[in-house]
């Protein structure tokens, strides 16, 4: 065993600092937008693309920049906003129909498409270097550690927090938003060549078919969507419930209306404290001194929008009985597999089963098991199911649920052979 002195020291990569070529000008006019559309048309080999949003800060989760990059056409930095012509989004679909049939880089591409849905900017086919670095069964996958693993190169990330629809955009975060796209296209063929050494890129494009096909579909709407807000667990009563209820859908509404961050109108420590509150004390009146007494609400923020919380606890206060919210929200779907042992007995060994095999299969594939089946797939197969299943009805179940070719190749042996 090496003592702690014999052990390797922690590699440093050099750090990229500065694009090739320098920043970019931003494309906020119709004149920049032209040059930088024939540009990339006119420029060979695969589009890298990436977006700047403002989490934590808006609303909405709208681009606030488009970072293009093209061998033979340089990098573009277009601002979507300065396209919108009074519209809520610019449309960039001239842009998308030259680069059709065009291999577009993205990471993580789950999280660009929908901003890029927006602005009519989808590919028709794509890479997505995350993705890849998964099936390759690679430890890190964010995109500084990718750099890092494949091509010797460290990312700085110091500005990918940042309020990006701040203008002007500091020059230093153009900086940094130019060198997210400068090496992806390296990064993908070094991956094609992985992926091909492991007989793994013939996955990698059905996986990257899939986002595609389905890039442009409207978001699935989250039910309950109040009961993911911080400290809810620590109510105690169904009341409690209804005013931490009540408060998260009058901040969301107020968020909606200024496109600011939730948490920046209301933090959902003071939605939590103000339900604790009334829960220990219900006879209360629900005036200003009552609220100003919570911590947090005497502060200038809370206080501007007093009314709207005031009124939220008054809805709550007085609501009956049978409107109150569940305690637990009932799933859409079948529960998670640790329920099933006493209601469904048979499915519950039967998971017990395939669960660890299908671990033990992608484990022997270098793969997560997640990305080998999803387990909503793996879930919605085996609850409450027949006591016996073939081969061709497994797999005409998990194609129905979304499962893809390579997936159900591998894993349907494994299920029919455990069930």
């Amino acid at each position: 065993m090496q003592s702690e002195t014999e052990q390797e020291a922690p590699v440093s990569y050099p750090v990229l600092t500065a694009p090739a070529d320098g920043v970019p000008p931003i494309v906020d006019t119709p004149e920049a937008l032209a040059a930088t559309r024939a540009a990339l048309a006119g420029g060979h080999g695969p589009v890298s693309v990436d977006t700047e949003r403002a989490h934590g800060y808006r609303y909405t989760a709208k681009a606030y920049l488009i970072q293009v990059r093209r061998e033979g056409a340089g990098t573009h930095l277009i601002d979507p906003i300065a396209f919108e012509n009074g519209k809520p989004r610019a449309d960039f679909s001239d842009i998308a129909n030259d680069l059709a049939g065009v291999d577009w880089i993205l990471h993580a591409a789950s999280q660009d498409l929908p901003c890029l849905a927006e602005v009519r900017l989808l590919p028709t086919q794509l890479f997505d270097t995350e993705l890849a670095a998964r099936l390759l069964g690679l430890p890190r996958v964010n995109l500084s550690a990718l750099m890092e693993h494949a091509l010797g190169l460290s990312l700085a990330k110091e500005h990918s927090a940042a309020d990006w629809s701040r203008r002007p955009i500091p020059q230093d975060w153009l900086n940094y938003a130019a060198l997210d796209v400068e090496r992806l296209a390296e990064l993908r063929q070094w991956q094609i060549e992985r992926l091909t050494e492991d007989g793994k890129l013939e996955w990698a494009m059905q996986e990257f078919a899939h986002l595609t096909a389905h890039a442009d579909d409207p978001p699935t709407p989250r039910a309950d969507p109040w009961r993911r807000t911080t400290g809810l667990h620590t109510l105690r009563s169904l009341v409690g419930l209804a005013v931490a209820r009540e408060l998260w859908l009058a901040r969301e509404g107020l968020a909606r209306a200024e496109d600011r961050a939730p948490g920046r109108v209301l933090p959902d420590r003071n939605i939590i404290e103000v339900a604790r509150v009334f829960e220990a004390a219900r006879e209360q009146s629900i005036d200003r001194a009552w609220l100003r007494a919570v911590p947090g609400f005497n502060k200038r923020g809370a206080l501007r929008h007093e009314q709207h919380w005031l009124a939220a606890v008054r809805r709550a206060a007085q609501l009956p009985k049978a409107e109150l919210p569940a305690r637990h929200l009932i799933p859409d779907g079948p529960p998670q597999p640790r329920a099933w042992e006493r209601r469904w007995p048979d499915s519950f060994a039967r998971f017990n089963r395939v669960r660890p095999a299908l671990i033990e299969l992608a484990e022997s594939l270098r793969l997560p098991v997640e990305n080998l089946l999803s387990p909503d797939h793996l879930r919605r197969l085996l609850w409450d199911s027949p006591a016996t299943m073939d081969a061709a009805e497994a797999d005409r179940r998990l194609a129905e649920l979304g499962a893809r070719a390579w997936q159900r190749e591998l894993v349907v042996p494994v299920i029919t052979r455990l069930w």
